[in-house]
């Protein structure tokens, strides 16, 4: 299937208000063109080289948003900072002022999610459901005038087990919901709650989700 019958199946799957991230990782700009030409325009890069050199290629398409999804290294926030649309992967409080510090010597508020890890794999990122709720309740991060911080994106366990990965989506949603009633209750802005991917971004919608993270279903498997 091409990259428009790809889209045009996912979006029919998606209630009305879940954006849809395209993650166009480890594909060229030419595929990002396609599917922008098929009326998308947000899209998730990873990696903070492919995605300053894709920026750069792709700069005549003046409304794409681009939206960093991977692990985001403390030194290379300054070279996404003066023109990423929103940084899902949050994943400590170290990186959150790094962020804050390039956004304001740009001039710039940055929108921010932030990642809650509660998957089995060590390996993923983010904080533990009490370290946020510990961290926010320090709060810190409101004096950081050049971040936004717009909601909570995290990730299920990597496994065939639908009910695994249904509670970690609820735990991820439990979050969100506690921050939006403690801290954002009048933000309109803290809207966004990024959970789900290709395998099982339906899982996430059951849960809430806004924002889906899809690449190989629209993009087929990776390029480079």
């Amino acid at each position: 299937m091409s990259i428009v019958s790809n889209l045009e199946l996912i979006r029919s799957t998606l209630p009305a208000g879940v954006g849809l991230v395209c993650v166009s990782k480890f594909h060229p700009a030419a595929m990002i063109r396609e599917a922008y030409m098929a009326g998308e325009r947000l899209f998730g890069e990873s990696r903070v080289q492919e995605l300053c050199a894709k920026h750069e290629e792709l700069g005549d398409l003046t409304d794409l948003r681009w939206h960093f999804i991977g692990h985001l290294q403390t030194n290379k926030v300054k070279y996404i900072v003066p023109f990423v649309d929103l940084i899902h992967g949050v994943d400590s409080p170290r990186l959150l002022r790094e962020i804050n510090k390039e956004a304001v010597k740009v001039g710039r508020v940055v929108n921010c999610l932030l990642q809650v890890h509660v998957a089995r794999e060590e390996t993923k990122f983010g904080f533990s459901p009490d370290e946020l709720l510990a961290y926010m309740e320090q709060g810190e991060w409101r004096a950081c005038s050049g971040v936004r911080i717009c909601g909570v994106m995290g990730m299920a366990s990597n496994t065939d087990d639908v009910s695994c990965v249904r509670d970690d989506f609820r735990r991820i949603q439990e979050v969100y919901l506690q921050l939006k009633h403690l801290y954002f209750s009048d933000a309109s802005s803290f809207c966004e709650l990024s959970m789900g991917m290709s395998g099982d971004y339906q899982y996430a919608l059951e849960c809430g989700a806004s924002l889906v993270r899809v690449g190989s279903s629209i993009f087929g498997h990776r390029v480079y």
